[in-house]
């Protein structure tokens, strides 16, 4: 994902989601994955049907990651956001995503 992109897109997602605190050092994380928390939570007293991502299965994140690029499994935006990202990105931000420990 270009910079640039990544730059408008966290912007837009913290205007739009007041409250998120993102406390990742943005050398160590992989291009996207900060823009993931516009929709999917940190911390487990917030109440969404949305899945929080952090700690879980790398494997299962990639899996789920490609499975909606391919319009194999059903999304609302999902789909779109997936296709955005190549399998060395999915792959990384899988990983990051399961290396992180959940805000309580």
């Amino acid at each position: 994902m270009p910079a640039a992109r990544c730059t408008a897109t966290l912007a837009l997602l913290a205007f739009l989601s007041p409250g998120v605190v993102i406390a990742a050092d943005p050398e160590a994380t992989p291009a996207g994955a900060l823009s993931c928390s516009g929709c999917h939570p940190s911390g487990p007293t917030i109440d969404t049907p949305v899945p929080r991502l952090t700690g879980r299965a790398p494997a299962e994140l990639a899996a789920a990651m490609r499975a909606f690029r391919g319009g194999a499994r059903p999304a609302t935006v999902m789909d779109r956001i997936a296709k955005g990202f190549t399998d060395p990105e999915i792959e990384a931000i899988a990983a990051w995503f399961g290396a992180q420990k959940e805000r309580q």
